[in-house]
């Protein structure tokens, strides 16, 4: 059985659970949403704490403006809206009320990447990795599985700092190990390998570990590293990925253009360069289909990521460092 064989969590149940959990030991801890109670699933919470709930209504600057107000009266606001509306219509917010002021604001971008993939490109969430690694002082974390979410968002709720969370909408398996750190500048190794390495977020993670299982049986040993931080990043577990093997490959459900990738070889390119494959999304709009066939389009698959790791594997030859 594969990794993506394997049974399937709902990441989105996990955060509202651990949402609710910290609210009970927390008064502090509140939910602003955009009309999006359900699809947010916050149903459970305002069922639960009805008066630590607000609902804005659609109006994505005011949501996250009222959630600005609410951090610096002592609350710790979830903003909870479609990534695609709440990065896109409200990123001046973002970057003057939340980011520059430094108001402890959790942004959680629900259904993000393509998610929403029968709704077109104006719901599609592809952008969002590439517009919140430009504002400076917010962190930016993927979650790969449903222990990772609930760690993302115990982690916001103390950190004192801004942040931008990516809710994914359909369900992956689970793939953290159950003594896995979860911190800034801290990547997950999920297998060991010396030949290439993967470093995956989100949806991706469990593909790439697919796609290291067959190529294990070829005889190419990947090491595959999961990034729930993708700013900031960790930059000490990608020159050592530079160092130590033939070649990177970062695999994400977003655009290439500002996202893990251009994280990963900007690292590259200034401590160690490395022969690199970046896998995403080009510089396009994606076509209008459901979320399985749009990630089969773009390559995002372990097919596709296996064939980007045979590509750099042959193409590379191992010099003194590599061993």
């Amino acid at each position: 059985m594969t990794i993506v064989e394997q049974a399937l969590f709902d990441c989105r149940q996990a955060f509202a659970d651990e949402l609710r959990a910290l609210a009970r030991v927390d008064e502090r801890v509140v939910a602003v949403c955009n009309d999006s109670v359900g699809s947010s699933n916050l149903v459970g919470f305002r069922d639960e704490f009805p008066r630590r709930l607000v609902n804005v209504g659609i109006a994505e600057q005011d949501l996250v403006g009222v959630a600005a107000g609410l951090a610096n009266a002592g609350k710790i606001p979830f903003v909870c809206a479609a990534a695609p509306f709440l990065t896109g219509r409200a990123l001046e917010q973002i970057k003057a009320d939340v980011a520059y002021s430094d108001a402890h604001v959790v942004l959680c971008g629900q259904s993000p990447g393509m998610a929403y993939g029968e709704l077109g490109p104006t719901h599609h969430s592809i952008e969002d990795l590439s517009w919140m690694r430009a504002v400076a002082n917010l962190d930016v974390i993927v979650p790969a599985d449903p222990a990772q979410t609930r760690a993302a968002v115990r982690w916001a709720a103390t950190s004192g700092r801004p942040s931008y969370l990516r809710i994914p909408r359909f369900k992956v398996p689970a793939v953290t190990p159950a003594d896995a750190p979860f911190a800034p500048r801290t990547a997950v190794r999920l297998t060991d390998g010396d030949d290439v390495t993967v470093i995956a977020i989100g949806s991706l993670t469990s593909r790439a570990l697919d796609a290291a299982d067959r190529l294990r049986v070829e005889g190419i040993e990947v090491r595959v590293l999961n990034m729930p931080f993708v700013d900031p990043i960790d930059t000490r577990a990608v020159l050592a990925a530079a160092a130590q093997t033939r070649g990177i490959v970062t695999a994400e459900e977003a655009t290439t253009t500002g996202g893990l990738g251009a994280a990963v070889a900007a690292i590259v390119a200034a401590g160690r360069p490395a022969p690199m494959r970046i896998l995403g999304i080009p510089r396009v709009f994606a076509p209008t289909g459901d979320t399985a066939y749009l990630l089969d389009h773009f390559g995002l698959t372990a097919d596709g990521i296996a064939d980007a790791v045979r590509e750099l594997y042959a193409a590379a030859e191992p010099d003194g460092d590599h061993g």
